[in-house]
């Protein structure tokens, strides 16, 4: 996982945050068991520890959403 505490998303509205976390919420809870990527985002207002975790998993979503866009435009031009 991503750990340098400067690189991390800042969704822009909900319908983003919403976007971002439906490409990472079945394998985080596939890690986390008995864990919703909701749970985790109530607890990072008060825990830094559950920051780092909800900042890592939207990286990966970021970069998931970033790979989704850079292909799309050659998957309909097969």
């Amino acid at each position: 996982m991503l750990s340098d505490r400067y690189h991390y998303v800042r969704p822009a509205d909900e319908a983003e945050r919403a976007c971002l976390e439906s490409l990472i919420r079945e394998d985080f809870e596939r890690c986390h068991p008995g864990e919703t990527l909701d749970d985790v985002r109530r607890r990072a207002s008060f825990s830094k520890e559950d920051q780092g975790i909800l900042r890592d998993w939207m990286a990966v979503a970021a970069i998931r959403a970033t790979a989704g866009r850079v292909k799309a435009p050659f998957t309909h031009a097969a």
